[in-house]
């Protein structure tokens, strides 16, 4: 990993080559190295899609900051020719000593440093100590950055490694904090070999470990930056799960889509329509196994998101509607996990439904009544008018309140004294339209088939036929 020096010509390649080897070495949840070119062992997660991309790591990783100050309170070379001649003969040794106590320190990588993966890894350090000696032996006019360039990198995709794996960053932190410790030991003990002063060894050991906290930086940003990529990814395969649900994908697309989408079934799902706006502030407050995907579905109005959310039934349904109230929801009710179709096209059709009040949430279980009566809105109407065509010659201004009273007299089999209380009028006029109506219909309101038919036309009138088309009415 050396830049490029005039005592070294081939240290060009060697930067290039130590990136690679960084970048490449990435051991497994079980501490054996993993290539990211070569074909992964069997325990390795496979690397998704978005991890393909190669991002660069910032040339200013918040670990620079320390470097750039070793760098500026020592103007001057730290190393002159003799002493870093000295100090690079000693790098295979002191990488060694390196190597050996990381694997006794930090168990996870024990297996990773055996082998073939082993030479790789001990290489990719001897090549990182022999960058930081170029930098040693640049004086503060050179950006610090450019000479360990091809260490960042490498750390960068290290960290890429670690988030690709679904490990924590803890183990190779804790390889960096060792390696800065042992590798600092070594060189200094060559450095006082070479006849570098105390104060020089002061600002040198500074140096060092600047020099591990720009590596580990560059490590956390690579993380960071996988962790992102990968999670985006995830957002997206899950989304198109959402779509195969309700689209209707067969068993084996699914459960492949789920398995993409890192994504484990639960027992049920519910479909819920909300706005946009209402879904992004309710995502703090349902499952975190909850699926959602917004767009164009079909028969969904625009500007809607759909929420696929487990496990609502009971007492957690009833939770999960108190949640809901003032957001306009639909909740359609809940179905195994393959057959989540069902529900959403209940809470499709459930659009339709006339609400009391716009913002009003919808359970679907608790309209099942409306639902089935609007599933063909056109054979309703000709039902409607059939049984009310007695009715045909009343005033238009009249008629609504006949009808009322006709529907009341129907639920409250003729019980006066309960149709004045739900209509809010006296028993007497209760009577006087009853009188009117039985001139109207005459016997058919003692035929039990012409009371069944009545029954099932009013049975949505009191929020009109023409008023269902419209969510918000």
């Amino acid at each position: 990993m050396s830049a490029s020096s005039p005592t070294h010509p081939s240290s060009q390649s060697s930067s290039q080559s130590s990136s690679q080897t960084l970048s490449h070495s990435l051991p497994d949840s079980g501490g054996q190295a993993a290539s990211t070119t070569a074909s992964a062992p069997a325990s390795a997660p496979e690397p998704t899609p978005a991890s393909s991309a190669e991002p660069q790591p910032s040339p200013r990783a918040p670990g620079d900051a320390r470097l750039e100050a070793a760098v500026s309170a020592h103007p001057s070379r730290w190393l002159d020719e003799d002493a870093y001649e000295r100090l690079r003969a000693s790098v295979p040794t002191v990488a060694d000593e390196a190597v050996e106590t990381i694997v006794l320190e930090v168990p996870s990588y024990s297996r990773a440093f055996t082998g073939a993966m082993g030479t790789a890894i001990r290489t990719a350090v001897q090549l990182a100590l022999v960058n930081f000696l170029d930098l040693a032996r640049t004086d503060s006019s050179v950006d610090p950055a450019q000479p360990i360039a091809p260490s960042t990198t490498g750390a960068f995709e290290l960290g890429r490694g670690e988030a690709r794996s679904g490990r924590s960053m803890d183990a190779l932190l804790a390889a960096y904090r060792v390696g800065a410790r042992v590798s600092w030991r070594g060189l200094s003990r060559e450095a006082v070999a070479a006849g570098v002063s105390a104060a020089t060894l002061g600002s040198f050991a500074e140096l060092v470990f600047a020099y591990i906290d720009a590596l580990s930086a560059a490590s956390l940003s690579g993380y960071a930056e996988e962790l992102n990529l990968v999670g985006r990814e995830r957002e997206r395969d899950r989304e198109r799960l959402a779509e195969l649900l309700v689209r209707g994908a067969d068993e084996e697309a699914l459960v492949d889509a789920a398995r993409r989408a890192e994504w484990t079934p639960p027992r049920t799902l519910s479909a819920v329509l909300l706005s946009d706006g209402q879904a992004r502030s309710v995502f703090g407050v349902i499952d975190a196994r909850t699926l959602a995907v917004s767009g164009d579905l079909p028969g969904v109005i625009g500007g809607t998101t759909l929420l696929l959310v487990p496990e609502l039934s009971g007492r957690d349904r009833e939770r999960f509607m108190r949640q809901l109230q003032g957001r306009g929801a639909i909740v359609g009710p809940d179905r195994p996990w393959l057959q989540v179709r069902s529900s959403f096209a209940r809470a499709v059709r459930a659009q339709q439904l006339p609400r009391v009040a716009r913002r009003e949430s919808i359970d679907t279980d608790e309209h099942l009544v409306g639902l089935l009566l609007s599933g063909d809105p056109e054979l309703l109407a000709d039902l409607y008018e059939q049984a009310l065509a007695p009715m045909a010659s009343v005033r238009p201004t009249t008629r609504p309140r006949l009808e009322e009273t006709l529907r009341s007299w129907l639920l409250h089999h003729g019980r006066r004294d309960l149709m004045a209380a739900h209509l809010y009028v006296h028993p007497q006029t209760v009577r006087y339209r009853m009188g009117q109506l039985r001139e109207l219909f005459g016997d058919r309101l003692d035929d039990p088939e012409e009371v069944l038919r009545l029954t099932i036309a009013l049975a949505v009138r009191p929020v009109s036929l023409t008023d269902a088309t419209s969510p918000s009415s």
